[in-house]
């Protein structure tokens, strides 16, 4: 009775270990990829950053849009992070991240894009340009036609009163 509980004991803890090592050996690897911001213009900076405890020294992330950065790691983690310049001839479109943490390699396709022009970020989004000479004729057609009906409804207002 005895020697078939330990032999269950030792076969459950055997059983956690044998488990447990592939998970331990997961946090070694690049695991997770990511790039901020995820639309761009050329010339913006890119931050890379990447989890695994492989990537904590002479890791490296490279794409065609920027080159090839060296990744610091973050304090107190398992993560490691870079700063990328796109290059200002870089194509526009959808861009893949490749990391090397050790030998050991990563990729994510269409990390991140790469528009032309400034980032339409919502309300007072920021361009390059500026408004364009069809803009401002319809914002001064607008305007005009906002005067004259505005002179045309207080022209009839004031015959109204006369009579």
């Amino acid at each position: 009775m005895r020697t078939t509980r330990a032999l269950a004991v030792s076969a459950a803890a055997f059983a956690a270990v044998g488990l447990a090592a592939p998970a331990a050996s997961a946090w070694d690897n690049p695991t997770s990829l990511s790039v901020s911001p995820s639309v761009i213009p050329r010339g913006g900076q890119v931050t890379v950053s990447v989890d695994g405890t492989k990537c904590q020294s002479g890791s490296t992330a490279s794409s065609d849009a920027f080159g090839t950065v060296n990744l610091t790691a973050v304090p107190g983690g398992s993560q490691a992070t870079g700063t990328a310049t796109v290059h200002d001839d870089a194509s526009v479109g959808a861009h893949d991240v490749s990391v090397n943490c050790q030998g050991v390699p990563l990729t994510r396709p269409a990390a991140f894009t790469v528009i032309h022009g400034g980032v339409r970020g919502g309300l007072g989004g920021s361009t390059e340009t500026g408004a364009t000479p069809t803009d401002m004729a319809i914002g001064g057609a607008l305007v005009a036609s906002a005067l004259i009906g505005g002179g045309v409804f207080w022209m009839r207002r004031r015959a109204e009163n006369r009579a």
